[in-house]
């Protein structure tokens, strides 16, 4: 160090003399020429003079450089000595600081203690409230503080910080929200918000809140959307027996006492999940072409039975009043029947009866018209939804040969068209049987009078003969 302070003054000084020895030069530089060897030669002895001169001026003025060197020297190694002493006081210090910053981190770690759980889980409470607050219906009401989750989060990071601890204020501030969310999970509020309908347009509407569950407003469930802060409206309402009692519920005065009310214990989930139910129009649309026939089929199997039943209803009730009535009608089986008997009663009891079978078996075919076409539709609607049983499989072993079986999405098409197809055979066929059992006994009873009234008929005419014999 000393060494090259050394050489720095003497290279200032080199370079003072330099300068000074250049600016001499350009004044000898400047001098007029001789114009004769005499001039000449007095020139020159008055040159050697001033540069003998100018050589002692120049001596004289390196000494006194020398000089303020000197001084400048003195001077630079009194600073470099100081700041030697000032780098060794600083590094002293420094070496005392971090002994005592260590002493007092060790008594803060004694003196806090179990406080420093007490601030660990201040810190996990806090990230857990903040996911709660955010998801939770009571933020939609403008009576609650919109800015707590913003305070529960930056409390949780600040005390993520080891050198931030919860300070009194703050601990209470999170004991308050807590018990305020607590004490509005209790209560029925209702308040004008904000609800954005399906079409995308908002509107200020009475909401009811029902504490964390439900939200309804206009006789309808609506959800909170905690990214916009917002109420909107459902793409799907639940069953009709749940949305009639958010009308009472709204209708609902003070002092009516209790009002039934259709609520959701998982706090809007299974109302999202309506989203996702298909409705009677979806589920009958994944049963594909198959399905259409199955439901075409089972209106006309219906369509069918029902005209049969109530045909045949009415027929029964003619036939049961021809049966109390000896006057034939020629407007029920049984009359024409009768009318047979009046006109063939002077032949012999066997031709009678060949007579009055040959009647009944041009009315059975009435009577028993369409009924074996509801039979068929009722053995052929689970045959039906066999097979689309089978194409169902057979989409679904595609789907897993392409895609795998990791995603049961690719699967879903496949399996509803196996499901909904096998339902919608077992429902066509299952009441079509019914129908069908119920219209044939109505047509078998008819035959069964019809045979019968015929089987005394010819019992009396055989009768008569027997006697006139």
């Amino acid at each position: 160090m000393k060494m090259m302070t050394k050489l720095i003054l003497v290279i200032i000084g080199f370079a003072l003399s330099s300068g000074a020895w250049a600016a001499d030069e350009q004044k000898s530089g400047d001098d007029v020429q001789a114009a004769s060897l005499e001039q000449l030669l007095q020139m020159v002895k008055e040159g050697r003079v001033e540069n003998q001169q100018e050589i002692k001026d120049r001596e004289r003025r390196f000494l006194a450089d020398k000089a303020k060197q000197a001084d400048a020297v003195a001077e630079a190694k009194k600073m470099q000595a100081d700041e030697e002493a000032r780098s060794t006081r600083l590094e002293n210090q420094f070496d005392q600081n971090e002994q005592k910053i260590a002493s007092l981190q060790d008594l803060l770690s004694k003196r806090l203690g179990s406080l420093r759980e007490l601030f660990g889980v201040l810190q996990q409470v806090s990230g857990d409230t903040e996911g709660v607050f955010n998801n939770s219906i009571v933020s939609a009401d403008p009576a609650v503080d919109p800015n707590r989750s913003k305070w529960l989060s930056d409390f949780a990071k600040s005390m993520g910080r080891s050198s931030k601890l919860a300070t009194i204020d703050e601990i209470e501030k999170l004991w308050f929200y807590l018990q305020q969310q607590m004490t509005q999970s209790g209560k029925v509020t209702k308040f004008k918000t904000t609800v954005v309908k399906l079409n995308g347009q908002e509107a200020q509407q009475d909401v009811i809140r029902i504490g964390t569950f439900n939200l309804v407003s206009g006789g309808e469930y609506v959800a909170y959307d905690n990214s916009s802060g917002k109420v909107k409206e459902l793409p799907r309402q639940p069953a009709g027996k749940f949305v009639s009692t958010v009308k009472d519920l709204e209708n609902a005065k003070p002092g009516d006492g209790f009002v039934p009310f259709g609520l959701d214990p998982t706090s809007g989930q299974l109302l999202a999940l309506q989203e996702e139910v298909p409705n009677l129009e979806e589920r009958t649309n994944q049963g594909g072409p198959v399905g259409y026939v199955i439901i075409v089929l089972g209106i006309i199997a219906v369509l069918l039975a029902l005209e049969r039943i109530i045909s045949l209803t009415v027929l029964g009730a003619k036939v049961k009043r021809q049966v109390s009535n000896a006057t034939p009608d020629s407007g029920n089986p049984l009359g024409r029947v009768l009318n047979i008997y009046h006109e063939n009663k002077s032949v012999d009891s066997e031709t009678l009866q060949l007579k009055l079978d040959e009647a009944i078996l041009k009315e059975e075919p009435r009577i028993n018209t369409r009924l074996a076409f509801i039979k068929i539709i009722s053995m052929v609607a689970p045959l039906l939804g066999l097979l689309g049983t089978v194409v169902g499989m057979i989409t679904t072993f595609q789907a897993i040969t392409l895609f795998g079986a990791g995603d049961p999405k690719t699967m879903a098409g496949g399996i509803s068209v196996a499901l909904v197809t096998t339902v919608l055979g077992l429902t066509v066929a299952i009441p079509t049987v019914l129908l069908h059992s119920i219209a044939n006994s109505r047509a078998q009873g008819i035959m069964h009078i019809l045979t019968e009234q015929s089987a005394g008929l010819i019992a009396e005419h055989a009768e008569a003969e027997h006697k006139g014999s």
